[in-house]
């Protein structure tokens, strides 16, 4: 039998558990790219307005860290200024969750020992989830090559391949980490801090140092400088890396056992040291809370530092300055500004909150729930562990990140602050949302990505749209005063953290009432 038998099998069932996952990571992103220019139009109709774009990007150093250099001022330069890099980000984060959930995800929860005593190779999986990667990227660049031709082929077509090749270059990092680790949740950690360390070096690089950006993969994606003069050969750089990192997962794969790897867990003490069951949750959560920290409190440092160059960039501009107002409130530049960026932090909470409540459904999938609740711990004790953890830490996230803007901005740190916590009860919504799906349909649960990623995309592209109000409506953020600037509102604040607290006990109550998954 060889070590790919089996490949077309496992690659067809890949897809077939990933249907929804993967048209939903690719629509997201096709609809950002693709709803821009018209937005970019409305925003700088005139050659003026975009000439003038252009020089105050070359000269603002803190907007060049956050969206690229503008190479080119046409339509389509501008198109792959604003969104190219994050077209590359959402593409990179969807290839690395297909390749670790049909890898370590599989070996993790021993299906893929059960796969293996059949007529499979050794190589088959880790080649399934590669294709499928690969076929999830292939059709987001053709998405995007077609939605993009009228406004240059030959850039449409850079832009859209730069796009592809940056997931496959993350796919196979991830193939790499789920050699080298012995668990999903660690080698998804890895890839993303890799995945987050390409985007400082490339903010770092735009900033000043240009060499830094030949450090990252999604400078490479800039330096491909679609619609402005593309360099063809820069794409061979991302193929080259794709192909180095599969083949070095490939001869990893080759030389460990199933269900091992090349850094194995440490053992922990003979003798227990945790004394209840939140203790344990804490155990098990700390290191993605501290990596959550860390990260938002460096984000509100850059995007403090940022706002002083926020009037800069809107000036003269009565487009720019609407779609801004429409994020942020109407209020001066700069309140605007923090106020808009702010909101954006507490969207990306909200999936933070999420996936520490998806862990309980973890705990239960695996089966290691089951032998503590046999213990003398009650369900409600187990979960409030987890659950303080998921709730408290999004407060934790948001006060950091006021502490990261105060720090960048230097300026008004109660009102910063205030504006970062005010986020807080529309994040603890989301995942309340996600404890009743799995209070109720532990099944279903993992929708609850679904349901934060809608609210995300809503929060994201929707005042780029001018998307109508009912739409807005939708997300529990757009019902939250937006401060700093504008008046404080409680009616709302409450409204949200009744719904939390009413949806979160509801979801409890049905875990308690029902069986545990078998």
């Amino acid at each position: 039998m060889g070590a790919l038998t089996g490949t077309g099998v496992l690659f067809r069932f890949a897809l077939r558990r990933d249907r929804v996952l993967i048209p939903v990571w690719i629509g997201v992103n096709a609809l950002m790219v693709l709803s821009m220019p018209g937005t970019l139009r409305g925003l700088y109709a005139t050659e003026a307005e975009r000439s003038g774009l252009r020089e105050q990007m070359a000269g603002n150093a803190s907007l060049r860290a956050l969206t690229g250099p503008l190479l080119d001022d046409s339509l389509g330069g501008l198109t792959a200024w604003r969104v190219g890099v994050y077209a590359g980000l959402l593409a990179a984060v969807m290839s690395l969750l297909i390749v670790i959930r049909h890898t370590r995800d599989e070996e993790e929860s021993g299906r893929l020992e059960v796969v293996a005593s059949g007529a499979v190779g050794r190589r088959a999986p880790l080649s399934s989830a590669l294709l499928a990667s690969l076929a999830a990227n292939g059709v987001l660049a053709v998405v995007l090559v077609a939605g993009l031709a009228s406004l240059g082929r030959a850039g449409a077509l850079a832009l859209g391949l730069a796009v592809g090749l940056v997931g496959l270059v993350f796919a196979s990092a991830a193939a790499v980490a789920a050699q080298l680790t012995q668990s999903a949740r660690l080698a998804r950690g890895l890839t993303s801090a890799l995945l987050g360390a390409a985007f400082v070096l490339r903010a770092a690089g735009d900033s000043g140092s240009s060499w830094l950006t030949w450090a990252s993969p999604l400078g490479w994606l800039e330096k491909v400088r679609a619609f402005a003069g593309e360099r063809w050969w820069v794409l061979g750089l991302l193929a080259l890396a794709s192909v180095s990192q599969a083949v070095l997962a490939y001869v990893l794969a080759g030389r460990r056992d199933l269900g091992m790897s090349f850094f194995p867990t440490r053992p922990g003490p003979a003798s227990g040291r945790l004394g209840s069951a939140g203790a344990l949750a804490w155990r098990l959560q700390r290191g993605s809370l501290l990596g959550w920290s860390i990260g938002f409190f460096l984000a509100g440092v850059v995007y403090g530092s940022l706002t002083g160059g926020a009037a800069d960039l809107v000036a003269g501009n009565s487009g720019a300055r609407e779609m801004l107002e429409r994020m942020g409130g109407r209020a001066g530049v700069t309140d605007t500004f923090l106020s808009a960026m702010i909101g954006m932090l507490g969207l990306v909470a909200a999936l933070y909150v999420v996936q520490s409540v998806l862990r309980l459904a973890s705990e239960e999938s695996s089966g290691r729930a089951e032998p503590l609740l046999a213990c003398a711990v009650s369900r409600l004790r187990w979960a409030g562990g987890h659950l303080a953890i998921a709730f408290g830490g999004v407060g934790l996230l948001q006060l950091l990140a006021g502490l990261g803007f105060w720090a960048g901005y230097g300026a008004r740190p109660g009102a910063v602050l205030g504006a970062c916590l005010l986020q807080v009860p529309a994040a603890w919504t989301l995942g309340a949302v996600t404890v009743l799906l799995y209070g109720f349909v532990p099944r279903a649960a993992v929708a609850g990505w679904g349901v934060a990623g809608a609210v995300l995309l809503i929060g994201w592209i929707g005042p780029a749209l001018d998307a109508p109000r009912w739409l807005l409506d939708l997300s529990p953020y757009s019902h939250l005063p937006k401060l700093p600037g504008a008046e404080m509102e409680w009616g709302p604040v409450g409204v949200l953290l009744g719904a939390a607290a009413v949806l979160t006990g509801a979801g409890v109550l049905g875990l308690r009432r029902r069986d545990l998954a078998g």
